[in-house]
């Protein structure tokens, strides 16, 4: 190990920590690599407690120079994304944030909901978290405002759909309203999706006097609804202050081992919503440490960054955070601890949820229910996660294994896995499961849980210790079998156990192995109805698409072409005499 820590350079980069089997513990960044890597494996190195035992395992490292800091901050998020090292902080967030994209780039604009996000020149809405609200702002916008849901590009006239027979688009496509109009309709949707509702209103009411004026009644009576509407949607959208702009506001409440963060989402201050995540084994360092941690991975989604962004105290490498955050945003992002107003008021209001949120989450139970399924069990330890198996065909046609992972008190479906089986032929549920837990233990990287159900009875369970016992690493966890008729439970020492009563712990092997039923009958039955609706061209060697496509326009049918003679199919373009012969054969 010293002589690979002497080869390191004292340049900027990423570092990876890893075990016996490879797996990686930890990713860290630093300015200086050699010096934060030897700082690791020096026998007086102040580590936390949560480090010291880490190092205790950590037998490997690798590590990435970069030509900067800021690389290297970027470099971390996406590495810990991937790897998901126990060691790190992890959000256990694979949610990406609706936004409304208003296209005024295009001649003829639309709105539309989005999930990614691209420098196209259109203008973005939100985040709204939870989506609620922006599908009834959406459905408000759609029932006033007839602006185009098509994505055509209406650069010639056509004939307008069933959308403007129900007056929900105004028809642009057939010339129905003009350019001019038709902007000023997207203009207000702007103002509406901006919260500048009362500077909308004004404008609105002088054109309905206008109108009114001169005696165009229909047309004013129009204006007049719109204004109502309008009003309306105004009262459901919460206002916290005009002038604050837009403003990310994280909360921090801290546990002796966990932490949750809450952020809330102000646009052109109004607040669109709000998420809280619920940090486990979060280091003993300080808040500052934890804020950079959690920034760095939230952010590193597909997300439009507040020009602010308040804290209780400034994040670990705020500097590099700031750019960072400013390039993905387009524009200059502030980070600030406010000590006073209405920003310090929002604050304690992120931070006093953050707070509520800890107690709840901590006053679950969690762990007596994993304790009293331990003592169920008969298991030594108590298990941090427990995974399961199940394997799903009609005969042994169209085979395939499913994986879920329970942690937490919550499915975390990162790490469900799908297997399609290509080894096994014929019916023999044994060889299946074991080709299904080898490949989801290469697949995890060896990370098996600390408790594996598996599907089945007593055989089930043999076959699946048979294969555990071979992998490439020792694995330290427990494994049991849980069979439905009858309903219980076998343990790898011979005993089994009825899971007749209602206990909590009963009932959560029952939810676990049910998700694990569910999900692999769900991708059974998709492999089963892409088989039902493949053309059996698509089996015939040498015939791609663009050959499928023009059989098929020639002759009409699968059964035309079989019924076709081999030189009627070779006088195709494209074709020749071998392959039409392979098709006849094949047919």
């Amino acid at each position: 190990m010293q002589a690979k820590l002497s080869t390191v350079p004292g340049r900027p980069g990423v570092y990876l920590l890893k075990d016996a089997r490879g797996r990686v513990l930890y990713v860290g960044k630093a300015k200086a690599l050699r010096g934060r890597l030897r700082s690791y494996f020096q026998k007086s190195a102040g580590l936390d407690a949560r480090k010291a035992e880490m190092m205790k395992e950590v037998r490997d490292f690798e590590f990435t120079v970069t030509g900067n800091e800021l690389e290297a901050f970027v470099l971390e998020a996406n590495l810990i994304k991937h790897f998901k090292p126990r060691y790190n902080v992890l959000l256990r967030d694979d949610k990406s944030y609706p936004y409304l994209k208003l296209t005024l780039k295009e001649r003829w604009p639309r709105l539309e909901v989005v999930r990614r996000i691209s420098r196209d020149g259109s203008r973005y809405f939100g985040p709204y978290v939870p989506s609620g609200p922006m599908w009834r702002l959406l459905s408000f916008i759609r029932n006033n405002f007839p602006i185009r849901t098509c994505s055509y590009s209406l650069d010639r006239r056509m004939r307008p759909c069933i959308q403007y027979q129900i007056k929900r688009c105004a028809a642009p496509c057939s010339g129905e309203i003009s350019h001019e109009e038709y902007m000023r309709m997207v203009d207000e949707v702007r103002l509406i999706l901006e919260g500048r509702n009362k500077g909308l209103l004004d404008t609105l009411e002088r054109r309905m006097q206008r109108l009114s004026d001169d005696m165009q009644y229909e047309e004013a009576a129009l204006v007049r609804d719109r204004i109502g509407a309008i009003r309306k949607i105004s009262e459901s959208q919460k206002a916290v202050a005009p002038g604050l702009g837009d403003i990310d506001v994280i909360g921090v409440s801290r546990g002796q081992k966990a932490a949750v963060c809450k952020i809330l989402f102000i646009r052109n201050g109004i607040m669109l919503g709000s998420r809280h995540f619920f940090l486990r084994d979060v280091p003993a360092e300080g808040t500052a440490s934890l804020l950079g941690n959690f920034a760095g991975q939230f952010y590193e989604k597909e997300f439009i960054p507040a020009a602010e962004i308040i804290c209780p105290e400034l994040p670990e490498d705020a500097s590099l955070l700031t750019s960072w955050l400013s390039e993905k945003r387009g524009g200059a992002v502030r980070i600030s601890v406010p000590k006073r107003g209405i920003r310090r008021k929002l604050l304690e209001m992120a931070e006093e949820n953050a707070e509520i949120l800890l107690t709840s989450e901590q006053s679950k139970g969690r762990a007596t229910v994993v304790n009293e399924l331990a003592g169920f069990l008969g298991l030594d330890e108590t298990p941090e996660d427990i995974g399961a198996f199940d394997i799903s065909n009609i005969s042994g046609t169209e085979p395939v294994g499913a994986f879920v992972y329970w942690a937490d008190g919550d499915f975390r479906k990162e790490r469900y896995r799908h297997i399609r089986m290509d080894e096994v032929q014929g019916p023999d549920d044994y060889s299946m499961m074991r080709e299904m837990i080898r490949r989801t233990a290469e697949s995890l990287e060896g990370f098996l849980p600390d408790l594996v159900i598996i599907d089945g009875g007593k055989a089930h369970l043999d076959a699946a210790l048979e294969v555990l016992a071979a992998l490439p690493a020792a694995w330290s966890g427990d494994v049991i079998a849980v069979a439905k008729d009858p309903d219980r439970v076998f343990l790898r020492d011979g005993r089994s156990i009825s899971l007749g009563d209602g206990t909590a712990a009963v009932l959560l092997l029952r939810r676990i192995r049910d998700e694990a039923h569910r999900f692999a009958v769900t991708y059974h039955k998709k492999r089963r109805a892409a088989r039902v609706f493949a053309s059996p061209l698509e089996k015939i060697p040498g015939v791609a698409r663009q050959r499928r496509f023009l059989l098929l326009k020639h002759f009409g049918s699968i059964d035309a072409i079989r019924k076709a003679t081999v030189d009627e199919i070779a006088s195709l373009k494209g074709f020749n005499r071998r392959v039409a012969e392979a098709i006849k054969k094949s047919l």
